[in-house]
């Protein structure tokens, strides 16, 4: 993690390089600890869904439902031992998810950067929790399984791997569209297309992520902000949005972050039945959307510049 901090790959999530000893021991964040429990919850989505919206967040948000789950289990593990103490996390504290759900066997981290599992490909969000306790046997590591393919690195539509498992946030699409508060480079703008928050493309093409995977946990069911087009996204008041993304990770995004997003979609699939609006959002109040708009613009002009 260190090496990929230094590089750069974290783009500007400065919060990453904080507690950073704390990220790689377990003990700094919860003293006597013994175990580390990796949690998994599925939420694949029909092939048939159509969304701009990555599939993770169409419903309820992730960690809401981690919350509920963990608080769960801290009660039966209370009632096993009343003197018990832990620490769980959902990637917003100091636990490395990924890297603890490889070491207990959930799965292993493909060449995308993803945890991959068997049963539910990577289709999982990942939460894990510190205990002070030991148990009677542990899970082994699990076995690195993406063999020779390749296929995730070479559908990323802006190159973002510059190694098997290395992800540079720069170039992620999910990064720039959630993360990103500013302006969008304008070399990644057109690969916005039909993508207002994250992306799976890495992900849709894993042959591991094959259609008899079930269907994920009901709470990851679309709400109706996940089924708004990028034009309907575009032209959305503030409380419209905060009403439909309330619960939802979409919100991480923000206003102004996915009105933008949606602009870049829309300029992108030069989709000129978007004029309109693309035309009122140059005059925007916010710097971002209104450079997103102006962008657009462009582009439904056939302008051959980026």
């Amino acid at each position: 993690m260190k090496a990929w901090l230094a590089s750069g790959n974290a783009a500007d999530m400065d919060w990453m390089h904080r507690r950073l000893e704390e990220r790689l021991d377990p003990e700094r964040v919860l003293p006597g600890v013994q175990t580390v429990i990796a949690l998994g919850i599925p939420y694949h989505r029909p092939k048939d869904e159509v969304s701009p919206v990555a599939s993770y967040a169409r419903g309820r948000d992730y960690h809401y439902a981690h919350r509920d789950r963990m608080r769960a289990l801290r009660r039966l593990l209370l009632e096993l031992d009343a003197t018990i103490d832990t620490y769980a996390c959902v990637d917003t504290g100091v636990a490395m998810e990924k890297v603890w759900a490889e070491r207990a066997g959930l799965g292993w981290i493909g060449k995308n950067g993803l945890l991959i599992t068997r049963d539910f490909g990577s289709w999982v969000t990942l939460s894990v929790m510190y205990i002070d306790r030991a148990v009677d046997a542990f899970d082994r590591p699990h076995d690195f399984l993406c063999g020779d393919c390749v296929r995730c690195l070479k559908a990323c539509p802006t190159k973002a791997f510059p190694a098997p498992g290395v992800v540079d946030a720069r170039r992620c699409l999910s990064y720039q569209s959630i993360e990103n508060r500013g302006v969008v480079p304008v070399p990644l703008r057109k690969r916005f297309v039909g993508r207002v928050f994250g992306c799976d493309t890495c992900q849709d093409v894993c042959p591991w992520n094959h259609d008899e995977i079930p269907v994920g946990d009901r709470r990851f069911e679309p709400r109706p902000l996940s089924a708004l087009s990028a034009l309907e996204l575009a032209d959305l008041t503030q409380d419209q949005f905060k009403t439909l993304s309330s619960g939802m990770a979409v919100a991480r995004a923000q206003y102004d972050g996915l009105r933008r997003n949606a602009l870049l979609a829309l300029g992108g699939a030069r989709d000129q039945s978007a004029r309109a609006v693309i035309e009122r959002r140059c005059e925007d109040s916010s710097d971002i959307v209104a450079d997103a708009a102006r962008w657009a613009r462009t582009q439904l002009h056939g302008d051959a510049a980026d």
